[in-house]
């Protein structure tokens, strides 16, 4: 999303705006603010479960571990949906 950003700036004349269709609207969020952004609660759940407490040995370690906490959630649907639920958002 920011290298398509990035592409309709450069078409922008310096010191205009940009104003993009009604239905987009761009929100910057806080960094690590997990209540805003979900994933940020997917990746600190894979760590806690699958990626904590580890020496990796290569680059290549590193992202085969990742890889393989990341399908073993995938197979997990039902986490995905707790990790990423708000009660402020969806009543609950």
């Amino acid at each position: 999303m920011a290298l398509h950003l990035e592409e309709i700036a450069k078409a922008v004349t310096p010191g205009a705006h940009a104003v993009l269709p009604d239905n987009i609207t761009l929100m910057p969020l806080p960094p690590k603010s997990p209540e805003l952004n979900p994933v940020e609660n997917v990746w600190q759940f894979m760590r806690d479960n699958w990626l904590s407490n580890r020496v990796f040995r290569s680059y290549d370690d590193i992202v085969d571990h990742c890889c393989y906490a990341w399908n073993k959630l995938v197979n997990q649907p039902w986490n995905v949906m707790s990790i990423g639920l708000r009660d402020w958002a969806h009543g609950c």
